[in-house]
């Protein structure tokens, strides 16, 4: 039995492929974008977060603890996350869904199952499905694919949401059961990419091309996924519209960035981004970029 570590299944989206669907977030990724909305999943471990505001003082995490990890020093709620073990004791007791876990291994069974609840809602939306994010869901290829095959005998229609940094022969081994790929371009300058991820993206936009040119033959699609970050990566906009234009893709969302993930850093003890979302005026701008090289946006 293969198993897999993900941090989170959401339920009743519409935003990460056609129809009601199912997201399953794979935990692990090999970029680190500065703007993540899902820092809990970078590391590919078990993180805890500490909601402050909904805490009720009980002080049951500081008894049930077996390792010190959480601290009431002056009054306030110190977590070592050094000291955590993933014991998930605290978070079982958390009743106030202050302290919660992000992470955890998962049977591709016990997935199927997670998933199967959801069927009827697929088929009364006739374009539903999963979609299996992230992270960087195709770091566990072997889980993944299994889970996919899984939803093909089931007629489950799935998509997979990558950032394109592993080998291609992954996305070889997933395509006769992928239905479509949402497929995150970041950056088009190697330079800037490294600066925002982490990583440069040569391997990304090379396997980009290589998968637009094999799924020709195929059923499955492709989404381009594109954030735009204002003092990010706005300014390469022209350009990934140019290297766009030769891709045959079905079609390109253009996302704004967003400050909806802040709370996830402070629950982490992190500091927030210091990104801002672009404006109304902004955006338009950019969608006029891909409009002029004829690129299907949504």
């Amino acid at each position: 039995m293969i198993k897999g570590k993900i941090f989170n299944i959401q339920r009743f989206s519409i935003h990460d492929g056609p129809g009601v669907r199912t997201v399953v977030f794979f935990s692990g990724c090999n970029l680190s974008c500065k703007w993540c909305h899902n820092p809990e999943a970078i590391s590919g471990k078990p993180v805890i977060q500490f909601y402050g505001e909904r805490c009720i003082s009980c002080g049951k995490c500081f008894d049930i603890c077996p390792n010190n990890t959480h601290i009431n020093q002056d009054g306030e709620h110190i977590i070592h996350r050094d000291n955590c073990a993933a014991c998930f004791r605290c978070t079982d007791l958390c009743y106030a869904e202050s302290l919660v876990f992000a992470g955890k291994e998962i049977s591709t069974d016990e997935l199927e199952k997670a998933i199967a609840t959801d069927e009827e809602y697929f088929k009364q939306s006739n374009s539903g499905g999963v979609t299996f994010s992230g992270g960087e869901p195709m770091l566990q290829i072997d889980f993944l694919e299994q889970i996919l095959k899984i939803c093909t005998g089931r007629k489950i229609h799935t998509a997979v949401d990558t950032a394109g940094a592993v080998p291609f022969e992954y996305f070889e081994r997933i395509m006769p059961y992928c239905d479509l790929f949402l497929y995150d371009i970041k950056a088009y300058n190697s330079d800037v990419h490294r600066q925002l991820t982490g990583i440069t993206n040569e391997l990304i936009l090379d396997n980009l091309g290589k998968l637009a040119l094999t799924l020709q033959s195929l059923r499955s699609q492709i989404w381009i996924r594109i954030p735009v970050i204002k003092k990010g990566n706005i300014q390469e906009m022209k350009d990934i519209a140019l290297f766009l234009k030769n891709i045959k893709a079905d079609r390109c969302e253009l996302l704004p960035y967003h400050k909806l993930g802040d709370s996830k850093y402070k629950a982490l003890g992190l500091f927030p981004t210091e990104y801002e979302p672009p404006s109304e005026g902004e955006m338009a701008e950019v969608r006029e970029i891909f409009v002029k090289h004829n690129i299907n946006i949504l």
